[in-house]
């Protein structure tokens, strides 16, 4: 599948100029779900979920709020969902633990925070191992540039910073899930019953925001699930673009299953699986002349969150690649997207990216199977898809 050409792989805002142009894309991860054998109702589940986190950050938007503030909503809600790859849902390493990572970054200083330096411009946390929401963390570490000067931090460290800033801890329990548990024995070919690690008592203010699947089915008995995506690799992501042109990429993940101890992936290397910036466009009179006919703005931008094979993310930069096809090459963002996701899959990498670029366009190639993807502009209504080639549509 090189072409990555999928339904709906670019959408450009509504023309309505008195229209507010604001756009929320996200992604819950991308490459291992397969359509054959899955379930109507398993997939209904999904697509709930997806709809539940475009809606929240939805609701930050449509009130003027910051595109940061936006994506964290709706990754957040990702975080707490146990159908995806981070947060409560996060794959085990291959000792049988959680380890997560987070990004944060914007195209430009949040208005909330107009004395934050322009150089500054995210923060990526890795191996973290007691913070609920990633995401939080991630946040709370841009905004604190005293506390936290670099652009990444890892482990205890990075966490004790969270704690001092307010950023909920949880026992390493929590994150545990049945089925991604039995994943990881199944990978290791070790026998997946009995169930060695049982799921434990977790207390109701631990486990309070958590999403339960039941809720997301119709069979609300059901206490069993079984993931549409096999031994993920995948991570969760949203991209924003607020009512002032501000983009901020957001990208929370577990990492790939069983993966070795300590490994750092692409979502907190910034230019690989993650990417915010915005630049004044160059050239002549001429040139500037024919972007203003084109109806380009002075300023182009871009924000991105990968999702994939991250290792082939590293080696391909895949995020700020997208960003230079788009200033240096003057490619639209389709383009710039398309030939960055097909690029990745001719090394090998399986995947796909969101993008929103300044002007509101969106896109939401991949080169796989499938992505768990959905959009939502003014109107506030959220369509999603799974399968690349499937239309994005309401539920």
């Amino acid at each position: 599948m090189p072409a990555s050409k999928n339904a709906n792989s670019t959408l450009k805002p509504s023309k309505k100029s008195a229209e507010p142009n604001y756009v929320l894309v996200i992604h819950g991860g991308a490459g291992t779900m397969v359509r054959d054998g899955s379930t109507p109702e398993q997939r209904a589940m999904y697509r709930a979920a997806l709809s539940r986190a475009l809606k929240a950050g939805y609701e930050v938007l449509k009130s003027g709020g910051e595109a940061m503030d936006a994506a964290v909503e709706a990754v957040s809600v990702m975080e707490d969902c146990p159908l995806f790859n981070s947060g409560h849902g996060a794959v085990f390493n291959v000792a049988g633990k959680i380890e997560l990572e987070t990004s944060l970054m914007v195209s430009k200083p949040p208005a909330s925070h107009p004395a934050m330096p322009s150089s500054r411009r995210g923060s990526s946390v890795t191996l973290i191992t007691r913070t609920k929401n990633p995401s939080h963390l991630a946040r709370a570490l841009y905004l604190a540039p005293q506390l936290a000067p670099h652009p990444m931090l890892s482990g205890a460290a990075a966490e004790a910073i969270g704690v001092s800033l307010g950023v909920r801890q949880v026992d390493p329990s929590y994150f545990w899930t049945e089925a991604r548990w039995r994943e990881h024995r199944r990978g290791l070919g070790l026998p997946e019953d009995p169930v060695e690690y049982p799921r434990p008592e977790i207390p109701d203010d631990t486990n309070s925001e958590a999403t339960d699947v039941a809720t997301l089915s119709d069979d609300k008995d059901k206490e069993t699930w079984e993931p549409l995506d096999l031994m993920p690799t995948g991570t969760v992501g949203a991209v924003a673009l607020d009512i002032r042109g501000c983009i901020a990429a957001l990208t929370s993940t577990g990492g790939r299953t069983n993966k070795l101890v300590g490994r750092i992936g692409d979502t907190p290397v910034m230019g690989c699986g993650f990417w915010a910036e915005e630049w004044e466009r160059d050239g002549g009179l001429v040139k500037r002349t024919w972007d203003r006919l084109r109806g380009k703005s002075k300023y182009g931008g871009v924000g991105v969150s990968g999702t994939g094979d991250g290792d082939y993310y590293i080696r391909r930069a895949a995020a700020s690649n997208i960003a230079r096809r788009m200033q240096y090459l003057d490619e639209s963002l389709d383009e710039a997207t398309r030939n960055v996701v097909s690029d990745l899959f001719k090394e090998g990498g399986l995947g796909g990216v969101i993008a929103v670029d300044r002007d509101g366009n969106v896109a939401l190639p991949l080169n796989c199977s499938g992505m768990y993807r959905g959009v939502i502009r003014p109107d506030g209504v959220p369509l999603t898809a799974i399968f690349f080639d499937e239309q994005l549509t309401e539920l």
